[in-house]
């Protein structure tokens, strides 16, 4: 990777949260631990100098990568010259159409495999969901404050909304830590690596936008509790869930689990 950057005489762009990570144990590590195989078609978002990238040519059926810096091209170029099955998009993940894009492959397996501009993190997993891309796994790295936010437990000053969010679609587990050592140029944060599944038995909600307000709003003043939160809901409804907890209405968003809230949503359907 040194010598492709110094061949090109590259330079690093701080808009494009650019940090490829160098450590050569932990590039294999989250190879081996995604479990890419012979089956799987696999999306990176952010080739970088395509380090990760042509780890995953060497495991995966294919690789469909999207890279939003041209002034890489050359490295990626020469960094895939042997691996026919990469193609690398130099477009904007957040402008593709990537249901388009991935049409012309066979696969049985579809996964993200990414180690992800910290910037837009949260956009490109809404992205994903949003444009419903059938993916079955994610695996990506993430600033370490962000992971925990993914994976926070009920009551921790870590759990929000978006860590409800994130798990009404996926099971999440931490797969490692990542010193910001292990980058260049290092970042200011540690990283994690974040395993995302896709969930085979999918919540039962009734109303999914009613659900999402519901979370949204519950959570929008975090100091408050939920009487103040959610006082255009029928708080009557929302009393009776939380007196079946032993909780009333002065809770907090962060003490509820989404089996609560899903309960609460689906009363007020």
């Amino acid at each position: 990777m040194k010598e492709l950057i110094n061949k090109y005489d590259f330079k690093f762009k701080k808009k494009f949260g650019q940090n490829f990570l160098k450590d050569n144990n932990i590039l294999n590590n989250i190879v081996s631990k995604s479990e890419v195989d012979k089956d799987t078609l696999v999306i990176e978002i952010g080739v970088g100098a395509a380090s990760l990238t042509t780890l995953l040519g060497v495991q995966a059926k294919n690789v469909l990568a999207y890279e939003i810096d041209e002034e890489l091209k050359p490295i990626i170029t020469e960094a895939i010259s042997n691996q026919n099955n990469i193609e690398v998009k130099y477009i904007d993940f957040l402008k593709s159409n990537v249901l388009e894009d991935i049409k012309k492959y066979d696969y049985k397996k579809l996964y993200v495999v990414a180690n992800l501009p910290y910037y837009i993190t949260t956009p490109i997993i809404e992205k994903i969901i949003g444009d419903k891309i059938p993916v079955d796994k994610i695996v990506i790295m993430v600033q370490k404050e962000v992971g925990d936010r993914f994976n926070a437990k009920v009551g921790s000053k870590e759990y929000n909304s978006l860590t409800i969010f994130l798990n009404y679609y996926f099971e999440i587990s931490k797969l490692m830590n990542v010193s910001r050592n292990s980058f260049v140029p290092a970042p200011n944060v540690d990283s994690v690596v974040i395993q995302m599944e896709k969930r085979k038995n999918k919540y039962s909600v009734d109303n999914e936008e009613l659900f999402f307000n519901l979370i949204r709003d519950s959570f929008r003043y975090k100091r408050k509790n939920l009487k103040n939160n959610l006082k255009g809901y029928d708080l009557e409804k929302i009393k009776e869930v939380l007196n079946q907890y032993n909780l009333d209405l002065n809770v907090r968003a962060e003490e509820l689990t989404i089996d609560m809230f899903i309960k609460m949503s689906n009363i007020l359907n």
